[in-house]
């Protein structure tokens, strides 16, 4: 039975999902502090979970979530004013927040036109932090994705994560990094460190089934945002196309208990057909020429994707994608991708083979989806105790509920000879 407090939780959840980057970015352009305006918009979700159970739902949670936010973002500039002595930079600071902020959109719930969020993508990804904190920080600050799971995906301890962040917002506070979009003589490099960020956005959709909805919305939002910015970039259209695809999977990739579902499993009726339309026509007109890495991912996905079923799948093709992908990102994680499409064409002993060089790989070392692979290809070449012993060696690793749930099945299954 579902309950008033079920009710309040799918409320907050979904405002959660929708809205958290828009808020966070208009309270970073009006606060010109992420760290502050990240804690107004905590602090509003916080008083819409407690008002919300006494009052009942709010016909518009948008607008009301945007007026608790613009409210608690003007207390910190009265504090911060009164702390000053400064009346006037008072009465300046509110008068611009009335003149550009939330307020406008109180009436009708959140707006934004994509310029607070590109600008709030493109600090993030500003070339003074270090490559990981910027990933990081858009994921939590931009995408509102729980520390924890950041650190799955990024395959470290959560208190290294939280420190990682903690130093990211000191440092663009400290450094004074403006909240701009990027004049045309800089905006290459900035545009290539936001599409590796968006990118990992997309990672994190597949990983975490409770963000997925939202976070893979938002990166093909994000990745358009970018293509609108730099048309003239191939990648940045490589990777609109690659979101596409992939996202359009979203409904099948999980089952109703948020378990994973194998790509040759999902009932592919489910998948996007206008999404899977625009990243096929994107792909089409990027390839054959030179590709970077994110086009060349999005053609790997691009042929999942036109095959009718898992079994009409050209992997040898795939595999060709596969190994132009390696050469151009040598990455152990797309070399474990590569094994797979490797199994398909030369069996699971070739795979077997190939992942060896990777196994030791620190990079790997709390990547739960090494040994579940080779569990797979165990269980192909007919070793269910080999297969067992990997099942067992990727559970003892950090997983989501939802996959630690996926990885005891398979036990089972290889266990009870399935």
């Amino acid at each position: 039975m579902t309950t008033a407090g079920d009710v309040v939780a799918e409320a907050v959840e979904a405002a959660h999902r929708a809205h958290w980057p828009v808020l966070v970015a208009t309270t970073v352009r009006l606060l010109r502090d992420l760290d502050a305006a990240e804690d107004c918009v905590q602090d509003a979700f916080a008083a819409a979970v407690r008002t919300w159970r006494t009052d009942g739902v709010p016909g518009n949670p948008a607008a009301w979530l945007t007026t608790a936010t613009r409210n608690r973002a003007l207390d910190r500039l009265r504090r911060s004013a009164t702390e000053r002595r400064a009346l006037p930079a008072l009465i300046g600071e509110s008068q611009r927040l009335e003149r550009d902020g939330p307020g406008r959109a109180a009436d009708d719930g959140v707006r934004d036109d994509g310029e607070d969020l590109l600008r709030l993508v493109l600090l993030c990804a500003h070339p003074a932090l270090a490559p990981e904190s910027r990933v990081a920080l858009t994921l939590r600050a931009l995408c509102g994705v729980p520390t924890g799971a950041i650190a799955r995906v990024m395959l470290v301890p959560e208190p290294t994560l939280a420190a990682r962040l903690t130093r990211a917002k000191k440092k663009i506070a400290g450094a004074g990094i403006p909240l701009r979009l990027p004049a045309a003589a800089e905006r290459a490099q900035r545009v290539a460190g936001a599409l590796d960020v968006v990118h990992l956005v997309l990672t994190c959709a597949h990983d975490d089934p409770a963000a997925d909805d939202g976070l893979a919305a938002r990166a093909v939002m994000l990745a358009r945002a970018l293509v609108r910015l730099a048309p003239e970039d191939t990648e940045a259209r490589g990777l609109l196309a690659l979101a596409l695809l992939t996202g359009a999977r979203s409904a099948a990739r999980r089952d109703d208990a948020g378990a994973v579902v194998l790509l040759a499993d999902q009932d592919r009726s489910r998948w996007d057909a206008a999404a899977i339309t625009e990243g096929l026509a994107l792909v089409r007109g990027l390839l054959p020429h030179p590709a970077g890495r994110f086009t060349l991912q999005a053609a790997i996905a691009a042929e999942h994707a036109r095959a009718v079923t898992a079994a009409a799948t050209d992997w040898r093709q795939v595999l060709r994608l596969y190994d132009a992908l390696l050469a151009e990102w040598p990455t152990p994680v797309v070399a474990l991708n590569r094994a797979v499409a490797l199994a398909e064409v030369d069996g699971p002993s070739a795979a077997l083979r190939a992942l060896r060089a990777v196994a030791d790989d620190p990079v790997l070392a709390r990547y739960p989806w090494l040994p579940a692979t080779r569990a797979e290809l165990h269980r192909r070449s007919g070793d269910p105790v080999a297969a067992a012993a990997e099942y067992r060696a990727a559970l003892a690793m950090p997983v989501s509920p939802a996959d630690a749930a996926f990885l005891r099945a398979r036990l089972a299954a290889v266990t009870d000879g399935r």
